[in-house]
Parts: structure tokens; C-alpha cells; sequence
């Protein structure tokens, strides 16, 4: 825009508000407690992060526990692993319905979702061929968008008609983001435009791998590794920040598109679904720079220097380690972790998995050392989300819309229980700051230099 210049500093300086005011006004920065816990904003039935207690009113670090509708995530992925199958489909079903299905109930389900994963008739041309983006995630919230202009009733909220919707989405997440990519490469980087007819019988897993890959081959390790990524990214409670946003859109009544649209917008920045981005570049530039991957005095300094922000970006932070909510492990790194020892494997990245699993246990102390803190500092699931995608063969470009691929699921579960549970718009208070001012007339203005 012309001119955008002159208004820049009006906007900054007018916007400004001094820190010590949040402490004035006992403002919930980030909707967080003083002592880090979450203000208490809602109920929920369907995912618990457990990363600590409170004893007599202090917070108290304990082992991370995910719970999806009450069942431990750790053992519903190991009953899986067991019987030898897939478990993204078990947990979309158990999250949208509460309960576990049976066998035949679990395969109807499976193969509906699979059914439903072709887009309408002329979306891909239309929508997506005729207008890529450089982002999938752009692509991806505007594919959701025009998708309420193909639906057969899109303002019907009646839960028969909202489930409808959400299985649709949840079925066709995958296809959309594989073919928002392959526009992204053929247009944006000039590169052949593969484009591949989603098949039905095939787990959401194999399914994206199927689409992305030209010659659309996997081995069952690759597709096993991704089924554990989606599942563990499925849910995380309803107070992260893009389940949230759906929740706060969903409680004005407003349509499915637009609710799950406002997730996706959310996921998409570096501070959530863009997280494990962050940690690949910060793990390129510590394989540059440290000489002798297998040797802790090395790492362990590298460490340190990041975190007094004398190298990497400069920040200050490692990133992939510390969470929230989790103290002691995150659950979902600890189980992503231990299935992508053998990937790495198969990949012959064992050195490099074993610099990780290294970061992961030195940066505690290193921590420690540096800031003077005894806060408990663990991996979180980003740290070794990217890595694995990696391993994979998954571009950049796809670390954020796979996560998104995952989550709507939880929106999913979460939009429905706003629309029966919730009740009432989602309205927190803001204080205003500003002082009063006198209108000046026109002829009377004197603009500062």
C-alpha cells in the first residue's frame, strides 16, 4: 500500500500498552494462571492433558498422561501395535462418539470414511488447480470455505446434519492437502503435476501416503509411522489454541465451514501447528556446527549457547523441549520416539535419531545450568514430529497440514459438544486502557511531526 510508511509509527506507538498494567489490572495473559496452569474456561468430555498436580496449592510435576474420552492414548496405540492395525480410524470414532467400536462397527466406519475421500465434481479443477497458494494451509482454509458452497445444507446445525459435515471434512482433509500441495509444486515450483484418485479401501494413513508420493509406494513401517503421528496429534483437550478457536466460533451459532476455517487459521502459526518447523531448522544448524554428534561436552555447549541466544536464531530457546501443561515427558513424544527408533532404522538415520534422543536428555541440566532454573523441562511431540516426516520423505510444505489432517478430528468432536453442551457465546472481558480524549474539529487539527 502507498504511503504505509508514514502510518506505521502511529499505529505501533498508539497501540503499545505498558506490561506492568497486566499485573495492575490482574489480567490472565494468555489466558494462564500466574503459576503457568490454564484459567478455567470451559468443560470438556472429550481429551485430558495431564502433565501435573496441585498439592496444597502448589504444582506438582508427575509423568504426562493424554486421555482420549478417558482412555489412555499409551494404551490404545499399544492394542493396536498388538493386533497389528491401524488406529487412527478407532480414535476419530472414539473421540466423535465416546466409545470404542466393535470390529464390524469399527469397519463400517473405516470404510465410510474411505468412501467419502473423493472431493465434489469439479472442486479439485476449480478450486484448487485454478487458484493454488505457496501455502497449503492458506489453500487448505480456503478449500474448507468453498466447500460450503457445494454442501446440500450448509447452515443446518441440527447434530444429524453437523455430523454429516464433520465426516466429510475428516474424510477429505487428506486429499485436499495432498492435492493443495501438488498444485503448490507444479504451478509455484514448476515441477510435474501428479494427481492421484484417493483409494477407498485404504487407512487415512496409507491414503496420504498414496497421495503425495508419485509412484504412490510405502512400506507398511512408513504407513504404521504415520498412523502413530495421526493418532497422537488427533486431540490435546479443549484448551490448546486452535480447538479453542473452534469452540469460540462454534458458540456464535455460525456454520461447521466457517468453525473449522478458524481452527486451521489458528494451527497454522509457528507458536502451535508450525512448532516442529522451528525444530528442524534449530537441528540443521546443530549438525552443522557440532563437530562430534556422539559427544555430550559438545552438544551440551551448542545447548547452552542457543539458549544464551549466542547461536542458532538467537531467541534463546530450544526449541521441541518444554510444554504447557507437560512436566516430566510428554506422552506423544515419549511413544513417537520409541517407533521412530526403528524407522530410523529402515532409513539408515540411526547417528542422526540418537542426536536427538542426546538433546532430549541433556537439555534438562543444560537448562539448569544456564537459567538458574529448576523448572522441569521435558521433549515435546514437536521435536520429534518433523523428524519423523522427515524420515518419511514428507516435505516441509506438509509438516503443518498433516497436523491438521490429524486435529480436525478433535474440532470435529469438540464443534459437536459446543453445539449440545456449550449454550452460550464465548465472551471474555477486555479492559480498555485508554485514556479519555477530547474531539477536536477538523479546521482545528494539528497532526504531530
Amino acid at each position: 500500500m502507498s504511503g504505509i510508511k508514514d502510518y506505521i509509527a502511529s499505529v505501533t506507538g498508539n497501540d503499545y500498552i505498558d506490561i506492568d498494567l497486566y499485573d495492575k489490572y490482574n489480567v490472565k495473559r494468555g489466558l494462564r494462571n500466574a503459576d503457568g496452569t490454564g484459567v478455567l474456561v470451559g468443560l470438556t468430555r472429550i481429551g485430558d492433558v495431564h502433565g501435573y498436580i496441585i498439592d496444597e496449592g502448589e504444582k506438582v510435576p508427575v509423568d504426562g498422561k493424554l486421555y482420549y474420552r478417558g482412555i489412555d492414548v499409551e494404551a490404545l496405540v499399544a492394542a493396536a501395535a498388538k493386533e497389528g492395525r491401524f488406529c487412527f480410524e478407532e480414535t476419530i470414532y472414539l473421540l466423535l462418539f465416546g466409545q470404542l467400536p466393535d470390529k464390524k462397527v469399527l469397519a463400517d466406519f473405516s470404510a465410510l470414511l474411505g468412501n467419502s475421500r473423493a472431493l465434489p465434481k469439479s472442486f479439485a479443477e476449480d478450486s484448487i488447480m485454478k487458484a493454488p497458494s505457496r501455502d497449503i494451509m492458506n489453500k487448505l482454509a480456503r478449500s474448507v470455505l468453498t466447500l460450503y458452497s457445494y454442501d446440500e445444507d450448509p447452515e443446518n446445525q441440527f447434530p444429524e446434519n453437523v455430523l454429516r459435515q464433520c465426516l466429510e471434512l475428516i474424510a477429505r482433509f487428506p486429499t485436499i492437502v495432498a492435492y493443495s500441495y501438488m498444485a503448490k509444486k507444479h504451478y509455484f515450483d514448476h515441477e510435474s503435476l501428479f494427481i492421484h484418485l484417493p483409494e477407498p479401501g485404504s487407512s487415512s494413513a496409507e491414503a496420504m501416503l498414496s497421495l503425495i508420493r508419485p509412484d504412490q509406494k510405502f512400506s507398511r513401517l512408513e504407513a504404521e509411522m504415520l498412523d502413530l503421528a495421526l493418532v497422537l496429534h488427533a486431540e490435546h483437550g479443549g484448551g490448546n489454541n486452535s480447538t479453542f478457536a473452534v469452540h469460540l466460533v462454534s458458540s456464535t451459532d455460525t456454520d461447521t465451514f466457517s468453525a473449522i476455517a478458524a481452527g486451521i487459521g489458528s494451527l497454522k502459526g509457528f507458536k502451535h501447528g508450525g512448532a516442529n518447523i522451528k525444530v528442524m531448522g534449530m537441528m540443521e544448524d546443530i549438525k552443522r556446527n557440532v563437530k562430534r554428534w556422539e559427544s555430550e561436552e559438545e552438544v551440551a555447549a551448542y545447548l547452552a549457547a542457543i539458549l544464551r541466544g549466542e547461536a542458532y536464531d538467537g531467541s534463546g530457546l530450544i526449541y521441541g523441549q518444554g510444554h504447557a501443561v507437560y512436566t516430566r515427558s510428554d506422552p506423544r513424544a515419549v511413544l513417537l520416539r520409541n517407533k521412530a527408533a526403528a524407522l530410523a532404522e529402515e532409513k539408515n538415520l540411526g547417528r542422526e535419531f540418537n542426536l536427538y534422543c542426546l538433546i532430549e536428555r541433556l537439555t534438562p541440566e543444560v537448562f539448569r545450568k544456564v537459567k538458574g532454573s529448576v523448572k522441569d523441562i521435558c521433549a515435546n511431540v514437536d521435536f520429534y514430529s518433523g523428524f519423523v516426516y522427515k524420515m518419511l520423505g514428507i516435505p516441509t510444505d506438509l509438516f503443518t497440514p498433516l497436523f491438521a489432517v490429524s486435529r480436525v478430528s478433535g474440532w470435529c468432536a469438540h464443534r459437536m459438544e459446543e453445539l449440545v453442551a456449550g449454550g452460550r457465546i464465548i465472551r471474555p472481558a477486555y479492559k480498555c486502557v485508554q485514556p479519555r480524549l477530547e474531539y477536536t474539529e477538523l479546521d482545528k487539527r494539528r497532526q504531530d511531526d
